[in-house]
C-alpha cells in the first residue's frame, strides 16, 4: 500500500519547492521546527510547501500535523511504517511533486538561511546542494562526546570512498532537482542513518555533481544516536551499500534541459 497522507492544504498554487521533515516521535521539538520552517518559506517569493513524514511515532507527532493550522505554507502529512530515517526521507521525497526539493531535520540544527543559497544555486542549474559542517566557512556549535567525534571521522573516511568529493553526508541539510531526487529515492534501500550515502552515491553515479555549501550548525539535544549501539550497524549499512552501488549498471549521464525550471 502507498504511504498514507492527511493534512491541510493551504495554498492551492502548485509549490516550486517542496521541504520533507522525517519525525520519529519529535512532538517536543516539531512544533518549535515547523514554526522556523513555514515562517522561512512564507518569506520566499513563490509558493512552497512542507511535507512531515510520521515515522512510526507513538506519541502526538502525527497529530501535531493534522491539527497544524492552514496558513501560507501548506504542511502535510505523510506516513511510514517502515522504521528508519532513511526510509522517511525516501517516502516523503517520493510524495513529492515540486521541481525543486529537499529534506531538513525536525530539530532545524541548520540555520535556514541556508535555504536562499540552496535554492539559487538549484536555479543556476545544480542538481544536488548539501550543507556541510565540514566546509571551511561553516560555523558549528557541537557539544557532542569525544568518542562520537572520533566515531564522525572514522565514519566520514568510509563514507569518502562511496562518495568521493563529498566531506559531510551526514548534515541534514540537502536539497536537490525534483526529478532526479524522485529518481533516485525510488532506489533508495538503505532505511537507517547511513541512508545519505547511498542517496548521493547513486545521484553522483547519475553525472550529477554534489555541491556542499556553508551552513551555520547547532548541536541540538535529544539525538538518538549512540556510537556503542549504532556503530556496528551503521558499518553493516555502509557495507550493504557498497554492495548494492557495484551491482547497479551505471545510469545514463544526465544533460540539462532547455528550460531548468521545468515548471508549466
Amino acid at each position: 500500500m502507498p504511504p498514507s497522507s492527511s493534512g491541510n492544504s493551504g495554498a492551492s498554487r502548485r509549490p516550486l519547492l517542496e521541504i520533507v521533515v522525517p519525525a520519529h516521535n519529535e512532538e517536543r521539538r516539531l512544533p518549535g521546527g515547523l514554526l522556523q520552517l513555514c515562517a522561512k518559506l512564507a518569506r520566499m517569493p513563490f509558493p512552497t510547501a512542507v511535507i512531515v513524514v510520521d515515522n512510526n511515532s507513538t506519541d502526538g507527532t502525527a497529530e501535531i500535523v493534522r491539527t497544524w493550522p492552514e496558513g501560507e505554507v501548506p504542511v502535510r502529512l505523510v506516513s511510514c511504517p517502515v522504521p528508519g530515517k532513511g526510509a522517511a526521507v525516501r517516502a516523503g521525497l517520493i510524495e513529492t511533486r515540486a521541481p525543486f526539493v529537499g529534506f531538513c531535520d525536525a530539530d532545524m540544527a541548520t540555520d535556514l538561511a541556508a535555504v536562499d543559497v540552496a535554492f539559487g544555486l538549484l536555479l543556476s542549474g545544480e542538481r544536488v546542494v548539501i550543507g556541510s559542517r565540514a566546509h571551511a566557512y561553516s560555523s558549528v556549535e557541537n557539544r557532542h562526546s569525544r568518542i562520537r567525534e572520533i566515531g564522525a571521522v572514522g565514519f566520514r573516511a568510509l563514507a569518502r570512498a562511496l562518495v568521493h568529493g563529498v566531506s559531510d553526508t551526514q548534515c541534514g541539510f540537502k536539497f536537490f532537482d525534483g526529478p532526479l531526487a524522485r529518481e533516485v529515492a525510488a532506489e533508495l534501500r538503505t532505511p537507517g542513518f547511513a541512508f545519505d550515502v547511498e542517496l548521493l552515491a547513486r545521484c553522483a553515479g547519475r553525472g550529477s555533481r554534489v555541491l556542499e555549501i556553508p551552513v551555520r550548525w547547532h548541536d541540538m539535544p535529544g539525538s538518538r544516536f549512540s556510537p556503542a549501539r549504532h556503530s556496528f550497524g551503521i558499518m553493516l549499512e555502509l557495507g550493504r551499500i557498497w554492495l548494492r552501488l557495484r551491482a547497479t549498471p551505471p545510469a545514463p549521464v544526465w544533460e540539462p534541459p532547455l528550460d531548468p525550471v521545468g515548471y508549466p
